[in-house]
């Protein structure tokens, strides 16, 4: 297993290349989402362009989807289309992180682009300007999938001193945590903050507000960081609601929303209006809020339970809470704690939107 040690001794021979001229040439990332959720990337070469590139100054590429799970082998071509560029915080310099779309070969998005949609339900209804805040947890695991700082036999103490922790045998892997701050800072990613969570090797960041589709652009990018980096510390990154067999928290994406109605003056009434239209097509929303969602969604451990639909203020047990402070004022925004973490963010953002304006 790679050690911190090996990390600091790897990083610092790589550092001598990363000074090296690129002699008028960048490196370009393109990033994807594959047919499990999971993100794929390869590099390309480009000439250095002054004032740097725009997704519509990028060219279109494509990939083998036969080895990704997203196109037959007979007719493997899947092209990606760049629709957002990010600052590299591996490659410094002028190169680029390039997040793209996926679209087959007949110019159709293909089926595990959910991106494509949502976008459009984004342009449609924009002048609602809706602003999301997306809650990502996540358990570190090491390469033999058990969480860091758990015995090898057994389990760690009750949940009580982990959550905001701080100090040895509370807390582990700071350091991945603390680099992918930093990687996300630098790519322009709207990361808001972070903190350990209730479960030992559990943590969780927040993204947002971020206006519309840039919600899931963002999201992805950061968890795209989040596993590039713990790769360089010999890491696993589990997403997965339930990871671990037990007496724990299960791992949220909690989906914060607000319209510019709900964010002025008198907006309670459209926070309580959207929140009806959500609890109506209640099992439309569990469909697309993640697998196994089940095992977290029990009615314990600050859950609603996933057959149920209900909301409060200041709740944590509720499918939606409405925080206290926004209640007191009458206006503000309303927390979705359904979805779990292992949920596209174009997904939810777009049956959020879907269900509170309308299809398109």
């Amino acid at each position: 297993m790679a050690t911190t040690e090996s990390f600091t001794s790897n990083a610092q021979n790589l550092q001598k290349f990363l000074t090296l001229d690129q002699r008028g040439k960048i490196m370009a990332e393109y990033i994807w989402i594959d047919s499990e959720g999971g993100t794929r990337s390869k590099s390309r070469t480009l000439d250095e362009k002054e004032g740097g590139y725009t997704p519509d100054d990028l060219p279109i590429w494509n990939f083998d989807g036969s080895s990704t799970g997203q196109a037959p082998g007979d007719n493997s071509d899947v092209y990606l289309k760049p629709v957002a560029v990010f600052p590299d915080p591996f490659r410094l310099g002028h190169n680029i992180l390039v997040l793209s779309e996926c679209i087959d070969n007949d110019g159709n998005p293909n089926k595990y682009n959910f991106r494509h949609e949502t976008a459009k339900l984004m342009e449609a209804h924009a002048a609602h300007e809706p602003w999301f805040g997306l809650e990502q947890e996540y358990t570190l695991l090491d390469l033999n999938d058990r969480p860091y700082g758990w015995p090898k036999n057994g389990f760690p103490a009750p949940q009580g001193p982990y959550y905001c922790g701080v100090g040895a045998g509370k807390v582990v892997q700071r350091d991945i945590v603390e680099a992918h701050y930093r990687a996300c800072l630098y790519a322009g990613v709207k990361i808001s903050g972070t903190n350990a969570e209730v479960m030992p090797a559990q943590w969780e960041f927040q993204v947002g507000p971020c206006l519309g589709i840039e919600m899931g652009d963002h999201l992805w990018l950061a968890r795209f960081l989040l596993h590039r980096i713990a790769e360089e510390f010999g890491a696993k990154v589990s997403v997965h609601p339930k990871p671990i067999p037990g007496d724990w928290n299960g791992a949220g994406l909690h989906s914060n929303f607000s319209t510019k109605e709900m964010r002025e003056e008198g907006g309670m009434k459209y926070i309580e209006a959207a929140i009806e239209k959500l609890g109506k097509r209640h099992q439309e929303h569990i469909a697309v809020y993640g697998e196994d969602n089940e095992k977290r969604l029990t009615g314990r451990h600050e859950t609603g339970a996933i057959d149920q639909f209900s909301y409060g203020v200041a709740n944590r047990g509720c499918s939606i809470r409405i925080p206290r402070e926004c209640a007191a004022k009458g206006y503000g925004y309303f927390e979705d704690r359904r979805p779990a973490s292992n949920a596209d963010p174009y997904q939810i953002t777009g049956i959020i939107m879907e269900t509170c304006f309308g299809a398109v």
